[in-house]
């Protein structure tokens, strides 16, 4: 018979049950592993899945209808004032300045004096052309008076001349007398010719010599300077006192300022849309709110091969002298277009190294890239010339589009006329 254990002995596990609790944890540790590690991969797929799913789908983008731009357009060019009449003022006489009568902006009236010259060598040559005139008078009295007597000579010899042809036909005298009298006569003759042709070289001399007067008295008139034209003087070049000299010397420069003009340069693509007798609106800087009405008074009908530009010219009243030559000015033109080009969004716009094209979607919702051809830009709107028909759809935002992409239109606002 065995005999019981001691109170005091422990208690050993056995090997069984150590595998068992190590089995148990590995176990555990599986469970919990997969418990986490397959939800988490779970997951993922349904994320890479709808990616995939996003990457495959539609894009959904906002497409507009264009249309033509307004018949009416407004262009606005830059441009310069100027005087409808500019004109230097010169002395026509050699002398001094005595008396400027004048000064940088004043007023003046057309025959106006606007400065005196002094010019006391011009009474001399007046002098001394009328004494030429005088001494041609005499010459002609001269040349008629030596007319009038071979003249007389002239008729002796031709009655001398006729009574000895009657006498030689009946042999009362020789045929040698005859032909020295008919010789005579017509060397008088001859002589009185030549007389005739003295009184007209004289009577010429007299002419030129009259002539000659009549321009120094003129240029007498001349020492008092005289406004050309109403205007006002923009530019003064001499004092009292300044050597002036005839066709040279400029005394002043006039403008005529009651009514102003203008050029422009109209671009090509709206040459053909500028008349004469068209109103324009002018504004300048200095008088913000302020416009004022011109008329196109002429175009030069041809372009300018440079720029292909059409020049115009604008004539505008200033009645009230508000305007002033050499002001920068603003011209607004309004015509009305017989073609007006179709219009887009500026955002529509896509510019590449291959030029500038739109993305227009085609009826199975397909993009195409359109080449267009860029007018006149409004900056939220753009006219396109070239490319584009009235009702074709484009994308408002194309963004980065590429040929043959499909998409889903949403369409918005048609584009059409300028507001």
């Amino acid at each position: 018979m065995q005999a019981p254990e001691s109170p005091n002995s422990y208690w050993k596990p056995s090997s069984i049950t150590i595998w068992a609790l190590f089995l148990a944890l590995i176990i555990l540790i599986a469970i919990a592993f997969f418990s986490g590690y397959l939800p988490l991969q779970d997951r993922r797929h349904v994320i890479a899945a709808e990616a995939r799913e996003e990457q495959q789908a539609i894009p959904r983008v906002e497409t507009v209808t264009v249309a033509r731009s307004d018949r009416k357009s407004g262009l606005t060019l830059p441009g310069n004032i100027q005087p409808i009449a500019e004109a230097p003022i010169l002395a026509r006489a050699d002398g001094y300045i005595i008396l400027r009568l004048v000064d940088i902006g004043d007023r003046v009236k057309a025959g106006q004096p606007v400065a005196e010259i002094e010019a006391p060598e011009l009474s001399d040559q007046i002098n001394q052309a009328k004494a030429v005139a005088l001494q041609a008078q005499a010459g002609i009295d001269q040349a008629q008076a030596n007319y009038q007597q071979g003249k007389t000579e002239l008729d002796l010899a031709k009655l001398t001349a006729d009574r000895l042809s009657s006498l030689a036909g009946k042999g009362a005298v020789s045929r040698q007398d005859n032909d020295q009298a008919q010789a005579q006569y017509q060397a008088r003759l001859a002589s009185v010719q030549s007389l005739d042709k003295a009184i007209a070289v004289q009577r010429a001399n007299l002419a030129a010599a009259q002539a000659s007067v009549a321009r120094l008295e003129k240029m007498l008139g001349y020492q008092v300077v005289r406004a050309p034209f109403d205007g006002v003087i923009t530019v003064r070049n001499v004092e009292t006192g300044a050597l002036v000299t005839t066709g040279t010397t400029l005394l002043f420069r006039i403008a005529q300022v009651n009514t102003l003009r203008t050029y422009l340069n109209v671009p090509q693509n709206f040459a053909s849309s500028v008349r004469e007798g068209q109103a324009a609106l002018i504004t300048v800087s200095n008088l913000p709110g302020r416009q004022f009405k011109g008329t196109v008074a002429r175009t030069s009908n041809s372009l300018d091969p440079a720029n292909r530009t059409l020049l115009v010219e604008v004539h505008l009243p200033n009645p009230g002298n508000e305007l002033l030559p050499g002001m920068y000015a603003e011209v607004e033109l309004s015509s009305v277009r017989a073609d007006p080009p179709v219009i887009v969004p500026s955002e529509a716009l896509i510019v590449r190294a291959d030029g500038t094209q739109v993305a227009t979607v085609r009826p199975d919702n397909t993009i195409h890239l359109q080449k267009i051809t860029p007018g006149r830009d409004y900056g939220d709107r753009l006219e396109v010339l070239r490319g584009l028909e009235p009702g074709d759809t484009v994308i408002a935002n194309p963004g980065d589009v590429s040929e043959g992409m499909k998409i889903d239109p949403v369409h918005g606002k048609p584009q059409g006329a300028m507001p």
